[in-house]
């Protein structure tokens, strides 16, 4: 049988992929993080009034990890479909969901006007946003990993990770700038809405560049041969989720592994630290976004380095590195924190996140190449967001409860620290993948492609 050569991206192509899954995923986290940032600074008061201070941002972030909850769903459904009909369309999908649902939050009227209602609403709208970017992830990072080369596959998928501390920066930012220029009353009573209503802008601009890309190259190419089996009798395709659970169980768990230092600690630095350094250091909101601010930035700067690293020593060094870092630096964070000095606070907090790079950045080319193409979708969504459930979604709440009892940041220090190790077993049992060839064919197995120089393949790990 005649297999069908993958498509070529153009020289220019690469680049203009890169800044549509960046400004994408951008706009994604943007609004996911602000909802975050609310949550810590006002919903607590707007949604869940009568309540002690802390109890209300307890039940204020339960409804912020409502979110996380929806995430696997979404990529479930994404991932399934993404793997059929390509990656192209279920971000665009994907976006308008996300968009919808956020400028949704900055119409909604609070408990004082409806009631119960309010926080119910405010629920449903939360799950949306967890649903769409559950499938947002996983199609941007391998939009970028199918049309690049494994030489500096890690650099390229980077720049779609930087999305995260991007959309953190702008969220943060408008905030910081609303309560620097409103008071407390005027910014309660009607500021927070603007930046969920700035959301319908961005949206517009992140639709408009999304479509103009071409479909993953890659992913053309296997539909192809798949579409070519079909027609001369071949073995009709296993569902994506069933090919993924036969032949990459392993591969599932160390994604999930992978992800628990990672996702617990990113919200402990950037959403508990609001509420610690006002409640316990009583820092004001402004200093403390302040510092999340100068942090996400550097979090920014840093992320392609660490994947462009990545392709020079292995996704797993790095990965390694990064897990350690927070491990440790946990306790220092703390610490400097507990000083209630603006720029210990800025310390702390931009040296957990260059930490925390260290193992976002390599994350997406790794678990893009754990999986064959028309797995690959169901495969890496399932592995990071089934762990977003065990890990970003009861962070902030399990640090605001081990607060709230011991009135110190030691036992939040020892919970990152926990996580730490555990992904450090789940990468240190892992192969390392950064020589695999995407572009290559997937066998009729389901496997993933083998190496090109380097590395370990599925088929050699079996």
């Amino acid at each position: 049988m005649a297999t069908p050569p993958p498509a070529t991206p153009t020289p220019n192509s690469l680049p203009k992929i890169v800044v549509a899954s960046l400004i994408g995923t951008t706009i994604e986290w943007y609004d996911f993080f602000l909802y975050g940032s609310a949550a810590a600074l006002v919903f607590n008061k707007l949604f869940f009034p009568g309540s002690d201070p802390l109890v209300g941002t307890l039940l204020s972030f339960l409804t912020y990890a409502v979110g996380f909850v929806a995430r696997p769903v979404g990529a479930l459904v994404f991932g399934h479909f993404g793997d059929r009909l390509g990656r192209k369309k279920l971000l665009v999908v994907s976006l308008l969901m996300m968009g919808g649902a956020t400028c949704g939050i900055g119409l909604l009227p609070t408990h004082a006007a409806v009631g119960a209602a309010a926080p119910v609403l405010l629920t449903g709208l939360r799950l949306v946003q967890g649903f769409a970017l559950g499938g947002e992830w996983g199609g941007a990072v391998l939009l970028v990993s199918e049309h690049g080369d494994a030489r500096r596959r890690g650099f390229w998928a980077a720049w779609p990770q930087t999305g995260a501390p991007a959309g953190q920066l702008l969220a943060t930012g408008v905030l910081s700038a609303l309560t620097a220029v409103l008071s407390d009353g005027a910014f309660e009573a009607w500021g927070w809405r603007v930046p969920f209503l700035l959301s319908g802008v961005l949206v517009m601009v992140g639709l408009w560049i999304r479509l103009s890309v071409d479909e993953s190259p890659v992913f053309k190419a296997a539909l192809a041969r798949a579409e070519a089996r079909k027609e001369q009798g071949g073995v009709a395709e296993r569902p994506p989720l069933v090919a993924v659970l036969r032949d990459h169980r392993r591969d599932v768990l160390v994604a999930m592994g992978a992800r628990m230092a990672e996702n617990i600690s990113y919200y402990v630095i950037t959403a508990f630290i609001l509420v610690y350094a006002t409640e316990r250091t009583h820092l004001s909101q402004q200093t403390a976004l302040n510092a999340v601010l100068i942090g996400s930035a550097a979090h920014f700067a840093v992320i392609p380095a660490w994947g462009a690293l990545s392709d020079r020593v292995g996704r797993r060094p790095v990965y390694l590195l990064g897990a350690a870092g927070v491990g440790i630096w946990a306790f220092p964070f703390f610490a400097l924190v507990d000083t209630g000095r603006f720029w210990a606070l800025v310390v702390a907090v931009t040296v957990g996140l260059v930490c925390h790079g260290a193992m976002y950045a390599p994350q997406a080319a790794f678990f893009s190449e754990m999986f064959a193409t028309r797995m690959r979708y169901s495969g890496a969504s399932i592995g990071a967001q089934f762990a977003s459930v065990a890990a970003g979604a009861p962070a902030p709440l399990i640090a605001t409860a081990l607060l709230a009892e011991h009135d110190s940041g030691t036992p939040v220090a020892l919970y990152v620290m926990a996580a730490a190790v555990l992904t450090l077993v789940a990468v240190g049992c892992a192969r390392e993948t950064r020589h695999r060839d995407l572009a290559e064919a997937d066998d009729d197995t389901g496997r993933a492609p083998a190496r090109t120089g380097g590395g370990s393949s599925v088929a050699e790990r079996r």
